[in-house]
Formats: structure tokens, sequence, C-alpha cells
């Protein structure tokens, strides 16, 4: 793991070293012979979770962000959470949310918008915690705001908690804050790829790249050609054509990724942050130039700077905020376009050069930024492994589908002769077919990109494999399948299959 940016609380995890502030990418000696799976960077804390579920905090702990009591310099282990298989993490300003594989979300940290969704008034809370009101429902995705939370859930529903200042949950004006996840009722029906939270700001993607966004819009973060918040979600038209993948978002500025590798980046670009060349804050999405010519694959915004990854190259952009050596380019300066970040980077298929006398390379992984802060996990020559890859999305942070795979897993099931239907199956199936969300999400046609066109005029929908797919499975000889199916679509709380014109 390497590491760069602000140090002065501890949160890049260098232990007791006496700079406040590392210019350039620094390798973390305690991630050696580790495997990092995800990394969630708050103000002033830092959240790793390795890849046997173990997660380890460093950084500030003034209101409780850390989940132990242990030293703040160096990553330490969250007790508490030992007994979980922990998958992925976000931070907000000052809480932290951590999923385990079960679909369970962990809350802890600063508690006083309501932001970790646990009953009572505490100001804080310093140990990890089950939020009980999710428990019954399998959720595949959180994500953080400053003060505020979101979760997806694997039937396609969004969920959202923590501070409403600026219409930042999706639910209205009428409440200032809200202490228990709510479904934002505006979104249902609708298929999700992905959740991202800003510092007010919230933002769904649809698995046919249409953007949902609400919250603060002071410096046009929203893409939607405006300076004004928005209190429920709203589409985001002017990237319809683009077939958007990934979003991330810093406090106050979004960046998108687009299929093709390309980023759109909008809201306040005072810093530089936008990768335009300018300071100027931009109220629609604007292609970043001079990223062209590369094919991005990772993007990943902190509180005021913007990262990418190009593979080709092996190398990191960065670009914003320079001040506390987020953009480890060896300066405090701030940079208006991209630069590449300092370092023997090499990509995938590179050879390391004859002459490189002992030196070290380091391919990339994957790109994490948040706060002031920024991370590389890498892998050496010797190891290579490919990079992450945001514009194909991770299978086990994605809602249910009706799939080949699916069904061939039904089938398999089925002709085994096991006889009744075991439990995480017979809820997979129902979860998927009493969901309009995940059904309008199956059979999109994947394999021509026609599902990005999708409109009130063309669903999207390869309904040929949707008829070859429900052929197979109301065989007679799958007589408990098919039975169980039409009692979730026509259950009270069943679907309302409607037309799919969700983007």
């Amino acid at each position: 793991m390497l590491c760069w940016g602000n140090a002065s609380f501890g949160q890049l995890g260098l232990g007791g070293i006496d700079e406040e502030i590392v210019l350039e990418p620094r390798r973390c000696s305690f991630f050696v012979n580790k495997k990092v799976q995800d990394v969630g960077c708050g103000l002033r804390h830092t959240v790793f979770v390795l890849d046997d579920g173990t997660v380890y905090t460093c950084g500030c702990n003034d209101l409780g962000q850390l989940g132990h009591e242990k030293s703040r310099k160096r990553p330490e282990q969250v007790g508490a959470l030992d007994a979980q298989n922990i998958v992925t993490v976000s931070c907000g300003e000052a809480h932290t949310l951590a999923l385990n594989d079960k679909g369970q979300v962990y809350a802890w940290g600063f508690a006083v918008d309501g932001q970790l969704g646990l009953p009572g008034t505490e100001e804080y809370t310093r140990v990890p915690r089950n939020i009980k009101s999710l428990s019954d429902i399998q959720i595949v995705q959180v994500a953080c705001g400053y003060y505020h939370s979101l979760a997806l859930s694997k039937g396609s529903e969004v969920f959202s908690w923590g501070q409403n200042k600026h219409g930042q949950l999706g639910l209205g004006y009428e409440f200032k804050k809200q202490t228990s996840p709510q479904v934002i009722k505006s979104l249902l029906g609708i298929p999700f790829a992905h959740i991202a939270a800003g510092g007010a700001h919230s933002f769904v993607l649809t698995l046919s790249g249409a953007i949902f966004g609400w919250g603060r819009n002071k410096f046009g973060q929203l893409g939607l050609n405006d300076e004004n918040d928005r209190y429920v979600p709203n589409l985001l038209k002017s990237l319809r054509s683009q077939k958007i993948v990934y979003v991330s978002c810093g406090e106050d500025h979004t960046a998108a990724l687009t299929k093709e590798g390309g980023v759109f980046t909008f809201g306040a670009g005072g810093y530089g942050q936008l990768g335009h060349n300018s300071t100027a804050h931009e109220i629609n999405p604007r292609k970043v130039f001079e990223l062209m010519g590369n094919i991005v694959t990772q993007i990943a915004c902190g509180r005021q700077h913007t990262s990418a990854f190009v593979p080709s190259t092996g190398r990191i952009y960065s670009f914003g905020l320079g001040g506390n050596g987020q953009l480890g380019m060896g300066t405090t300066s701030n940079r208006k376009s991209p630069f590449p970040v300092k370092g023997n980077w090499l990509p995938y298929s590179g050879q390391v050069p004859l002459n490189s006398d002992g030196e070290d390379y380091y391919c990339v992984k994957r790109i994490f930024s948040g706060g002031d802060q920024s991370f590389s996990h890498y892998v050496t020559p010797r190891d290579l492994v490919p990079a992450d890859d945001f514009r194909y999305p991770n299978a086990s942070k994605q809602i249910w589908t009706v799939n080949e795979a699916f069904i061939q897993r039904l089938v398999n099931y089925s002709s085994s002769g096991a006889g009744r239907l075991p439990v995480e199956i017979a809820n997979e199936i129902d979860g998927t077919f009493s969901s309009a969300g995940c059904l309008n999400g199956s059979f999109l046609a994947v394999s021509n990109d026609d599902h990005y066109r999708t409109s009130a005029r063309f669903s999207g929908v390869d309904m040929n494999a949707a008829r070859l797919l429900f052929h197979k499975l109301i065989q007679p000889e799958h007589a408990h399948i098919s039975q169980q199916i039409p009692s979730c679509t026509t259950s009270p709380g069943g679907s309302q299959l409607g037309e799919e014109s969700y983007s």
C-alpha cells in the first residue's frame, strides 16, 4: 500500500512520523504481505478492510470514528468486528459504515445528525453497532456523505438517513434529519448499479447509465445547469447518451466515468479539482479533455482533489487541491489539469527497465481518495494481477437479476433431485421476482449495449433472451420453481410491473 497526503492525525497509517504531510507516495510498512480489499477515507481518519474480512483503522478518534481505543497513528484492528467478515466500508466526515458478507451494516463514530441509523441520542458511538432496522434487508452497497448515509439493497431499494439540511436524503423538504434508514420511494422500481455520496449531495446510477442526483448544489455538483439544492432525486439528462458506469463525489464536486474510459467532472472547481485547466465552477458535466486519448478505468475523489488511473501507462493522474500533499507530486501546489503522481509506475504488461538498479516498481491494483489523503494498493512486477476496472461492476455488490447464470443455478438444483429449495435460493427467487427494480434490470440487452438508450419507446430489454430463459424454467421437471415464481409476483408485497421506461 502506498499513501500520501495529510498525515497530521495519523490517517495515513505510517506510525509516529514527524511530518504533518507526505508529499509523494510512500510505502506503508504495515500492509506488507497483506491484501487490502477496501479503503474508506474520512476527513481525518481511514478505515482498511483486508481480504480476510478484518478491519483496521487509524487517524483522529475524537468522535469515536476509529471504533477502538488503541493507537491512532498506525492501523489497529477493530476488535468489535472480529466475528464479522467485512467486505466493504465507507466513511463520512467522522462516521463509518461497514458491510459484512451477509448484507448486514455496522455503524460507529459521530452520531448527532442520525447518520449512524441507530436508536438513541448519544453524540457519538465508539464501538461498531449493527443497524438493526436494516437486519431483514440484504444490503450490497453503502456510501457516506459528511453527515448522511446511503445504502442499496439486493432488491434495488435505496435507503437514506442522517442530515437533510440540503435535501441530501432525497426524501423531500419535511425533515431536517432522519435517525433511521428510510426507503426513497420515488426511486422504487428502478434497477440500480451504484450509489455515491459527496459532502452533502447524493447520486444513484442505473444499470443503463441513467444518473439521479439530489442534495446540495451550490456549485453545480448535481450537474443540472443551475445552483439550486434538490430535495428529491432529479435525472441528470445531459449525460444520458454517455454510458456512465461509475460516479465518485468530493466535498462539492462530482466525477463520472464512461464505459469508453472517458471522465466528466462538474461542481466546485476553485482548486482545479475538475481538471479543466481553470478554477471555474461547472454547473454542467464537462469532459476532461486533458485525459482524452487515455482510457481511464478508475476514478476517486477526495475532499477537493480528483485521481484517475490509466492502465496503459500504469500511471495515476491527479488534480485539484495540493496543500496537504494529496496530489502526490512532491509539492503543495494545486493543479488545474491532470498530472502524473510521482513514482515508478508500471503497466500490467510492463517490463521492468534493465537499468533499474534495484529501484522499486509498482503496478497499481486500485486507487482510493478521500479527505485530504490518497492511497494506492499495488502489486510488484513479480506478482502481477490486473488492476481493478470500475467499468465492470463487482458481481457481489449488484442487485438480484434474472439472467442465464441465475436460471442455470435454479435448473441445476432442481435437476439434482434434492427436493425443496434451500432457504437462500428460495429467498433469492422471492426477492428477485417480487422487486420491480430487479425485474426491470433483468434481460438487459447487454451484448449490444442497446440498453444504454432506454426510453419510454425502447425498453432496453432483450425480449428474446427473456422468453428463452423463462421457457427453461417452466418445464414440468422444475415444478417447485415455477410454482414459487407466480406467488412472488402476485403477492401483496410483490412488484407492480409497469412499462419498463425507467431511464
